[in-house]
């Protein structure tokens, strides 16, 4: 018997390798992350470096790589780069908190969603594009997500802020596709009952959407383009929570 595993590609991988999704067929109902990738980069051994350092999302969760995955599974290959209505009930408030977008991001509205009566301070952190980067003219910048699993790994930012801070509030959206010199490409807001927790939580939310959060970034210049990293050192999602 065959069994067909399919899996999404992300932030470069797609011009790579000249798809954006893999078929691969194979007599194995169930595979180790590690066995996976080494049977993608013997399909297209061209690129092997960059699959074997690249993550395994499984159902909109990192995978580490002796986990095991089943052909059925939701599968993505994500590279080593970073950077409705409403309804009444708690659950869809809180999942309205974490946004992915391609419009324009308002910051007094992202910044609405965590000010309530309990809380005496309320910051908003607001990412631009800039224009120059170690001496290099960016035109544009242009972000691609995963985003269910982006939206889930927000919502979790949210949860360890809370956890941390006590009772303190998280909403973040982010911006996808292009987004020009000094627009906006990420609002955070942050609350709490007092504003020492507002500016730790924060730098926290930023420095841990970098880190886990799979949304990548191309940088567009008057001469080329490239897909860029959240200039930390190596993205490892994986890592333990580290403080910031």
């Amino acid at each position: 018997m065959t069994y067909n595993w399919t899996i999404q590609l992300f932030a470069g991988l797609p011009e790579r390798l000249g798809l954006p999704v893999l078929n691969i067929k194979s007599e194995f109902e169930h595979l180790t992350v590690m066995q996976l990738k080494e049977v993608i980069a013997a399909q297209y051994p061209d690129h092997s470096g960059i699959i074997h350092i690249s993550f395994i999302a499984r159902n909109h969760a990192y995978a580490a790589e002796e986990t095991l995955l089943h052909a059925a599974d939701e599968l993505a290959l994500l590279p080593p780069v970073s950077g409705g209505e409403e309804t009444s009930s708690a659950t869809d408030k809180q999942r309205n908190r974490y946004v992915i977008t391609a419009e324009t991001i308002n910051a007094d509205e992202v910044l609405a969603k965590v000010i309530i009566p309990e809380h005496g301070a309320a910051i908003a952190f607001v990412g631009t594009t800039r224009e120059w980067t170690n001496g290099q003219r960016t035109v544009s910048l242009e972000y691609e997500a995963y985003a269910p699993m982006a939206i889930a790994t927000m919502q979790q930012i949210g949860d360890e802020i809370a956890q941390r801070w006590q009772g303190a509030s998280c909403a973040i959206s982010h911006r996808i596709g292009v987004v020009g010199l000094a627009e906006t490409s990420v609002v955070i807001a942050v609350s709490s009952p007092h504003r020492d927790a507002c500016y730790e939580a924060s730098r926290y939310a930023i420095e841990r959407l970098k880190q886990i959060v799979p949304i990548w970034k191309k940088e567009i210049w008057e001469d080329g383009s490239e897909w860029k990293g959240h200039q930390l050192g190596p993205w490892n999602p994986l890592d333990p929570i580290t403080e910031f």
